[in-house]
């Protein structure tokens, strides 16, 4: 389980906290969706896992110890994080690429070639992020939806107890997106616990037991999707017009945003 208890961080120079006084959980066996406006703080959340940001107060928790009070391997073993940026600056074969994944368990392997776990860690990740046609070509050969699906693939190699990623669905078509969060909910179903960044409020109300509405740093509102998206609620942190109808596939709320029409000065 991930948990955010008061957790308060701030960028250097800022004059307000990126995030400020956030607390939830996102347990094992539950997919957990962040959402909320662009600069919300989402991202910032994700940051704090890595470790490239530090938290100012507050306490960052994974299976319920301090994230501080772990080296950096012992938190990818638990934690595979996958970032909303990241530069193909060195391109590998795709399999290879993947089996980065598993460098947090490396005792060895490395020199003498992965062991029959690793392999097999490998494997899988590849056939359940549908990488399986790409495995032989560089990474510099790819499109942008097939490589944010090896970015996945590389996460799921970890073998991790938690997943987290953010906005995984970036230059996906509708198909692919689908596909990865019904694996993401089959991972929650196995016992993973699954906490994912979007903001396409849509597609995680379909998939997710929990919504977390972050607005300028701060927790606005949790719970299930139909806690959360309310028009009330939901127009004064988007600071859009907008309804909330029923999706008749799924039975979930659905954002439909309205038209103010143009404004010219």
């Amino acid at each position: 389980m991930i948990r955010y208890e008061r957790v308060v961080a701030r960028y250097p120079r800022a004059p307000q906290p990126a995030v400020d006084d956030v607390t939830f959980s996102a347990p094992r066996r539950s997919v957990t969706a962040v959402v909320g406006p662009n600069g919300s703080g989402k991202s910032t959340l994700v940051r704090l896992l890595l470790r490239t940001l530090p938290i100012v107060s507050g306490t960052l928790l994974v299976d319920g110890v301090p994230i501080g009070a772990m080296d950096r391997r012992e938190v990818a073993r638990r934690v595979a994080v996958v970032p909303q940026r990241e530069e193909n600056v060195f391109p590998l074969p795709v399999r290879d690429y993947v089996a980065l994944g598993r460098y947090p368990h490396e005792s060895g392997w490395r020199a003498g070639g992965a062991g029959t776990a690793d392999e097999a860690a490998i494997e899988r990740a590849i056939i359940l992020a549908s990488v399986a046609p790409l495995a032989h070509r560089s990474t510099a050969e790819l499109s942008g939806g097939e490589w944010q699906r090896v970015r996945i693939a590389r996460a799921l190699a970890q073998g991790a107890h938690a997943l987290v990623l953010d906005e995984p669905t970036t230059f996906l078509d509708i198909a692919h997106e689908m596909a990865m969060f019904e694996l993401f909910a089959a991972l929650a179903h196995e016992g993973q616990a699954v906490l994912v960044v979007s903001h396409q409020l849509n597609l995680v109300a379909r998939f997710a037991d929990q919504l977390v509405l972050v607005h300028r740093g701060r927790l606005v509102a949790a719970g299930t999707p139909a806690d959360v998206m309310r028009a009330p609620t939901l127009e004064q942190v988007y600071e859009w017009p907008l309804v909330i109808t029923r999706d008749p596939a799924a039975g979930v709320p659905s954002l439909l945003p309205l038209r103010r029409g143009p404004r010219f000065p």
